[in-house]
């Protein structure tokens, strides 16, 4: 019989000062069975970075063809694909051809340096691809918040980003991989 995903919860409150966010969400992840904690709490700090009324959580692991966070607009288009990990080059071509804007989170430490270095020139021509690294302590320390009931705050300010717990802040700073303005 196949393991069932794990419910986790959280009040999620942020203040992005550099889009004027300021704002509390209850966010409810389904954590796949074979989904670390570490990968969860990427999730929901690509959430935090976006967060708005229309933005959703994919079905994640257990759909290839969906993006782990995904924003459509009224029409249905998809306006915002993002995915967490190191995506395969070939999912990511193919989300650029059906989404506004594709961002990537990379995180693994110096898997994320292979894994650029191997998809770089391909990845740079999509006109509408970003990726950002994510450094190995601070989703180290991400998953270290990780509880089934979480109150956490998230701070966003000159591009630098501080989640919290009531006992532990964690302080992340992006690499830039590739950018493009959404």
């Amino acid at each position: 019989m196949a393991q069932k995903a794990t419910i986790f919860k959280a009040e999620l409150a942020v203040a992005d000062m550099d889009r004027n966010h300021f704002e509390t969400h209850s966010v409810t992840l389904a954590r796949h069975p074979s989904e670390t904690d570490e990968r969860m709490m990427v999730r929901l700090l690509a959430f935090a970075l976006h967060a708005s009324d229309a933005l959703a959580f994919g079905r994640g692991l257990s759909s290839e063809d969906e993006a782990d966070l995904m924003q459509r607009d009224l029409t249905g288009a998809i306006q915002l694909w993002i995915d967490v990990g190191l995506p395969d080059e070939k999912s990511l071509r193919k989300a650029s051809g059906r989404a506004g804007h594709v961002i990537v989170y990379a995180y693994g430490g110096r898997a994320v340096e292979l894994w650029w270095t191997k998809n770089r020139v391909t990845l740079e021509r999509l006109p509408n691809f970003s990726a950002f690294g994510v450094p190995l302590e601070a989703s180290q320390a991400l998953a270290r918040l990780a509880a089934r009931t979480m109150q956490l705050q998230c701070t966003v300010q000159d591009g630098h980003l501080w989640f919290s717990n009531a006992t532990e802040t964690v302080a992340v700073t992006l690499a830039a991989l590739h950018e493009r303005p959404v």
